[in-house]
């Protein structure tokens, strides 16, 4: 169908235009998807046999939908793709301020305008990226904004009595109609506004200032929640939860590898630091095991969740780091140094909620131990499990590297140190070596000084060696020397 030359209601019925409702649109487009195996959802990864299915269900069903879950789980990017299942154009009674549909009019003007020119009603056309309207709950909306309320300024203007519904300035949601509308945070939304919404949802009606519209709405509405044992500042009423058809939970990437696509994808880089800042995979698991062992964490308080985001900006403030260490030092290029995670600590602090006993550690020092503990988490997938004691008969695949810094007086690495400076300091602890040739001996070459690195605060977490933070790096030392000499 050309929609260019198509421009009054007599051509659009000449053309065989038939109306439908945005949720048969919807249904039909994913059907089409579906049996052609297209992805539904693009850039959503981890959701693939848990939430995508539980939501493609919910639109055949032609349901509203809920999506319940921590923040950072792609609630709102699933909303806002659901966009691409519409048809790219629709057609509406030019003027109209809700949408009219050319064939099934329900505002007074649009019915009037049709009546009046009949055939040569115009008629516009809207694309499918204009057929989404968002509102974020806060406790500061009123019905007005989301249905509507008498204008006195186009009573006046009119010369008409606010007894006529001509007087009405219409919200967001009518204005909404044919299209998807999202409300986030669905629970900040006070309890009077939700139950403006229920006949909304169940019967098209809204009511403003007395006035009893029969408008039935087309709309595909998708709220978005945390879990209500989470938000202290208000629930869903049951009620309204009775009117949205399905509620799909929501999760967080269940492994690391499906968490650094998600990571990879979305941080923004500069292409500069893309080319001159290496970064081994390593790092990159490291970066998203910080995420899982947060989860995790006595100091941070699990019902408020780690978003995604965390990773992300993280990473970001990672290469970031290096990239002003590599500028100050004059190198062209550089790699991920271990010494660099620390740049991350700003990107974790304002990311997590913690409890009491995170509040009495601080929030940097938490970031910290996150860091830590991450690292102790990956160890073991590629060096032997570090043990507490071993048995006489046994080898401690460690107790070269512990016999060499117990016969030093101590191991300085500084953070300002060259490419060049860098790799002969770690060079200079020789079974180091010894240890990635035999057990990560595929690893590459660029790769190894942040394995060495790793090893050593490894050994640091695992309480076989012990760090004292310098101004301007780290001193590493024997564990039982440092006691010695005070640094422990």
């Amino acid at each position: 169908m050309n929609y260019e030359t198509i421009n009054t209601l007599g051509q659009l019925k000449e053309a065989g235009w038939i109306s439908r409702s945005i949720k048969d649109e919807l249904r039909e487009h994913l059907i089409e998807r579906l049996q052609s195996s297209k992805p539904t959802f693009e850039g959503i990864h981890g959701y693939e046999h848990t939430v995508i299915p539980e939501l493609e269900r919910a639109i055949l069903s032609k349901h509203n939908i809920n999506l319940l879950g921590l923040r950072g789980q792609a609630k709102t990017r699933l909303a806002r793709q659901m966009v691409n299942l519409l048809d790219e154009w629709m057609p509406i009674v030019g003027g109209s301020e809700i949408n009219d549909d050319p064939l099934n009019p329900i505002s007074r003007y649009a019915t009037e305008l049709i009546d009046e020119k009949g055939s040569d009603t115009p008629i516009t056309w809207i694309h499918r990226s204009e057929r989404f309207a968002e509102k974020l709950a806060t406790p500061d909306v009123t019905v007005a904004d989301i249905v509507g309320d008498v204008d006195p300024i186009k009573a006046a203007n009119l010369k008409l009595s606010y007894a006529d519904d001509r007087v009405i300035h219409y919200g967001m949601i009518p204005r909404a109609n044919r299209s998807i509308f999202v409300i986030n945070e669905l629970p900040d939304l006070q309890a009077r506004i939700q139950v403006a919404l229920f006949n909304i949802l169940q019967e098209g009606d809204i009511q403003i200032r007395g006035f009893k519209l029969r408008l039935p709405l087309d709309m595909q509405f998708v709220f978005t929640a945390n879990p209500e044992d989470y938000t202290n500042r208000g629930s869903i009423v049951t009620p309204l939860k009775d009117r949205i058809g399905s509620q799909i939970l929501t999760h967080y990437p269940e492994t690391v590898a499906i968490a650094r696509t998600i990571t990879d994808q979305e941080a923004n880089l500069d292409e500069r630091q893309k080319t001159k800042v290496h970064v081994p995979n390593l790092v990159k698991d490291l970066i998203e095991e910080i995420g899982f062992v947060a989860r995790e964490s006595e100091f941070i308080d699990e019902k408020s969740g780690i978003s995604a985001r965390m990773s992300i900006t993280a990473f970001q403030n990672l290469m970031s780091t290096a990239e002003r260490r590599m500028l100050l030092s004059g190198d062209d290029t550089t790699t991920i140094r271990y010494s660099d995670l620390l740049g991350i600590v700003p990107a974790i602090t304002g990311k997590v909620e913690l409890v009491y006993e995170g509040e009495q550690e601080g929030a940097g020092e938490v970031a910290k131990i996150l860091i830590g503990d991450a690292t102790a988490s990956l160890f073991d997938d590629y060096f032997p499990k570090i043990e507490k004691l071993t048995k006489d008969d046994e080898k401690d695949p460690y107790e070269e590297v512990l016999a060499w810094f117990f016969e030093q007086s101590g191991f300085e690495l500084e953070d300002t140190l060259t490419n060049k400076e860098y790799e002969l300091m770690l060079d200079s602890i020789t079974p180091l070596d010894d240890l990635i040739k035999k057990y990560q001996p595929e690893m590459a070459k660029e790769d190894t000084y942040f394995l060495k690195e790793f090893i050593l605060f490894g050994l640091v977490e695992y309480k076989k060696l012990s760090k004292y933070k310098l101004t301007t790096g780290m001193r590493f030392n024997d564990l039982y020397g440092s006691y010695l000499s005070g640094l422990a």
